[in-house]
Formats: structure tokens, sequence, C-alpha cells
């Protein structure tokens, strides 16, 4: 069958010291449980053919003549700060497809069985952990966030073991690529010399900014432009209350996609010190800190390229160190200019900072919903009597802020269009998630999954009789707690 895959994977191209070629194990059992039509068809595959009996097999792991050459990729990472070996353990990199419009892309299978790097792992995936990717992952995406998504999701047929028996499961992943940080601090920790270090710069470099090839500085344009990506990732996700929960340096790619969702969550109610992931006990992935977390994964990554940056050490280090403060020197510009969008300040003002800070105390305070409260400034124009839609907590501060979006050219009318493009409706509530893994996983019922991830395709788009989506959880259903899922 004819699924429309131009496979040519180029990570084989490196050295063997990146990967170790594997084949995931054959799941004659395997069933379709979600397939995204919307991006097969933007990779250009053959969307009918996939979701097949037969689209599921070759997902699990049913290769036919010609088709991908599958390999784990080799990498490291600081988990938690400490240093140690990974690689994929549950995971491989089933091929590369170049799609005809749109570049190509890393497919990558979650759960196909064990690898080299397995460590004593069973390579499996429980369902619930897999269709909780498919959810967040197409959400960020509709949110205009930069993300890895999901192409599939396939029940295996088999049982696997946790705390308890689970269904089993595999997640198809799609990804500009999967070059992580982690990958760097591999090549630079456990290969003697920077060649392949050097290796792998020029192989990013030729894959993701071929603008850079054979040019002098393109190392340190290479790392300029890692950097941006990460202010632009970080920025997005503060902007909606996303708390990724486990910031290692293997789960930041280069590209600037969002990568992994294991123990992620959204924030409710405000609190920069908000943190559900269960093994993050020290907070240090807390939601505020994950601007701080993406600077010190950054100077992790410039430490491998120390070599590439300038032939003399002092000077490596002095731009190294350069690059790495330009970070906050970058971040907090681009925070700021996106509240202000959140906001609908269309002319910047020096008294911003202090009005927005102002908020920030004022929502933490009165522990108002973070998503809701900009929601509600937005609305607040949109009908007479506005300010009926605000929280009595932010009156005065309400009218101070209305009163300078009066005063700016555009007025309200601006505002309210720069709003409406930066505040959604609807994120994915972690009560309303949890519903639809309980409902899916423990009773085969997709329809709640379904319904929701239908509404976070088009966040910024209100609709009617769904304000049930809106609603953060129950306030006294205690803290919430996420889990890896490994």
């Amino acid at each position: 069958m004819n699924f429309c895959f131009r496979w040519d994977t180029t990570y084989r191209g490196l050295p063997g010291f990146f990967y170790k070629a594997t084949r995931p194990d054959a799941m004659p059992a395997a069933r379709m449980l979600i397939f995204n039509a919307s991006l097969a068809g933007e990779l250009g595959l053959n969307a009918d053919a996939l979701n097949s009996p037969e689209g599921a097999r070759f997902f699990a792991g049913e290769i036919p003549d010609g088709g991908p050459e599958p390999l784990a990729q080799a990498y490291a990472g600081h988990q938690f700060a400490n240093f140690t070996m990974l690689g994929d353990g549950r995971a491989l990199l089933y091929g590369e497809h170049v799609s005809p419009t749109s570049g190509r892309f890393d497919i990558h299978l979650k759960g196909a069985g064990q690898t080299a790097f397995s460590r004593r792992g069973d390579g499996r995936a429980a369902l619930g952990p897999m269709l909780r990717e498919y959810i967040i992952s197409e959400a960020m995406h509709g949110l205009g966030i930069p993300t890895t998504r999901t192409l599939a999701v396939v029940g295996t047929g088999e049982d696997v073991y946790r705390q308890e028996i689970q269904q089993g499961a595999i997640l198809v992943r799609v990804a500009r690529s999967h070059l992580r940080v982690g990958t760097f601090e591999y090549a630079a920790a456990f290969h003697k010399g920077p060649d392949m270090v050097r290796e792998l710069a020029d192989y990013a470099i030729n894959r993701h900014h071929e603008d850079l090839v054979g040019t002098e500085s393109r190392y340190c344009e290479f790392a300029r432009r890692v950097i941006a990506a990460q202010v632009d990732l970080i920025t997005h996700w503060m902007r909606v209350g996303f708390v990724h929960g486990v910031m290692n340096t293997d789960n930041m790619a280069i590209t600037g996609e969002s990568i992994d969702f294991g123990p992620c969550a959204f924030m409710d109610r405000y609190d920069p010190a908000t943190v559900f992931s269960s093994i993050d006990r020290d907070a240090r992935y807390a939601f505020a800190r994950q601007p701080e977390i993406a600077q010190w994964n950054l100077a992790r990554f410039l430490e491998t390229l120390l070599p590439m940056l300038h032939s003399d050490q002092d000077e490596a280090l002095r731009i190294a160190n350069e690059l790495a403060r330009s970070f906050m020197v970058a971040y907090p510009k681009a925070w700021l200019g996106m509240m202000r969008t959140k906001l609908g300040l269309t002319e910047p003002l020096d008294a911003d900072e202090r009005m927005i800070s102002d908020l920030h105390s004022q929502m933490r305070s009165s522990r108002l919903d973070y998503n809701n409260t900009f929601l509600a400034l937005t609305r607040s124009m949109e009908q007479d009597g506005g300010d009926q839609v605000i929280p009595e907590e932010l009156q005065t501060w309400y009218q101070t802020w209305r009163d300078r979006v009066r005063a700016q050219s555009g007025g309200e009318t601006a505002a309210l269009n720069l709003m409406k493009r930066s505040n959604p409706v609807y994120i994915p509530r972690n009560h309303l998630v949890e519903e639809a893994l309980s409902a899916a996983s423990g009773k085969g019922d997709f329809d709640p999954l379904f319904k929701l991830s239908d509404i976070l395709r088009e966040p910024y788009a209100w609709r009617s009789g769904m304000e049930y989506y809106e609603e953060p959880g129950p306030v006294d259903s205690g803290p919430y707690r996420t889990f890896c899922g490994t």
C-alpha cells in the first residue's frame, strides 16, 4: 500500500557513534486509535491508506520493502542538573520524510520496543501518556507555539507493566529533528576531542540553517539562532501559563520546538512557583524558573561548542559567556513585548512594566486564574459595561489600564484585535485532560478526548455552549500532580 512517504534519513550519514540501527518489535495486533488526518495532509501523505489496519501495523513495526531504516539515537543530558548517559530507550527514529511542500521531518516512534539504550527498560509505552502527548502537542500547535506533533496513536494489543497493568501504545511523533542539547553533550563527553561535536554541528547547520554552510562564523551564528529560538519558545510558554515540568537538557530541541510532554500541565490560578511534576521536589522547573533553566541549558550547549567558537580558549570562553548572557538580554524584552500584546498595548510606554507587575501581584494575591483574567480583559472591550466581567479585586487596576488603552493610537479597536490573537479562550485545562484520558484509557470511550481536541484546534475562537471548557478545575480538588509516564 502506498503511504506516500519519501524516506531520506540523513542522520545515517553521521558516524555510527551517534546511533544504533534498531528495528521496532512487530506487533501484529496493532490497531489505529487516533489518526491526525490534517497533519498527514500537511506532510503530503496518503491519509486514507495510513488510517487503516495496514497503517497501524506499519507504525507498529511492520516495515515493507523500500521502507524506512530505523535507528535509536544516542544522547546524554543533565536531568535535574545531574549529568547522565541516555539515548532512545523506548523510542526510535523511524526515518526522515521529505514532504513535497513543507520540508524534512523526523518520523519518530515512542513505545516501539527495546533499544540498545533501554537501560533495562521494556521499551514500551502505556496508552494514557501517549494520549496525553497527543492532546498537549496538538493543543500547542493550535496555540501557535513551536512544537513536535502527533501523527498517530496506535494500540499495540499488548499489556505493559508499571505500577499496574496498562494497555500498550505507540505514539508517532513528527518533528523538524530530534537534535537536542543532550545530543551535543553526548558528543562532547563521550568522544575525545572536538571532532564529533563539529560533525554534529555541521550536520545541524546543513539541515536547519543551510544559508550558514561554509561561512566563517557559522558556529557562532548557529548558536545565536538556537538561543533566539529558545527565547521565542519560552516566551510562548509563559504567555499561556504552560509548565513543561521536566526541562532536562535532553528535552531541549535545538529547533526550538516543544518536546516531551510527560509531566507538563497548564497553570490555572496564577502562582509563579507553580510545580506539577511529582518528581520535581525542589521546584527546579517551576513556572517562573523556566527562563532561568533555559539559559542554564543553553550554557551547557555552548560549552560543547567552545572549540568551534574560537581557536583561542580564552576568546572562546568570552564568546560563549557573551552568547549565554544574550538570552537574558533578549528574553525580558520578548516577555515584555508579549505581555503588551496580552494587554492590547500597541505603543510601548515606560510605565508599562509597573502596570504589568501590579497586575501580576494582584493576580497572585487574589489567586486569580491566569488565562481567564486576560480573557476577561479582552471581553471587557467587546460589551457595554465591560467592567462587570472583571473580578472585584482588579477594578482599580482595570480603570488605569482602560484609560491607558483608550489614549493610545488605534484605541480600543486596535487593542482588542491584538488581545484576541494573544489570549486563548481554551487551553488544555488539567481536569479536562484527566477526564478525557480516564474515559479513553479506562473505558475505551474516546468521545471526550476527540471533543476536547476539536475545541483546542482553534483555541482563540469562542464557541457557543462550550463554557465548560473555559472553566478552571474545582478549587477543592487539591494540588494537581503529573507523572512522567515512563
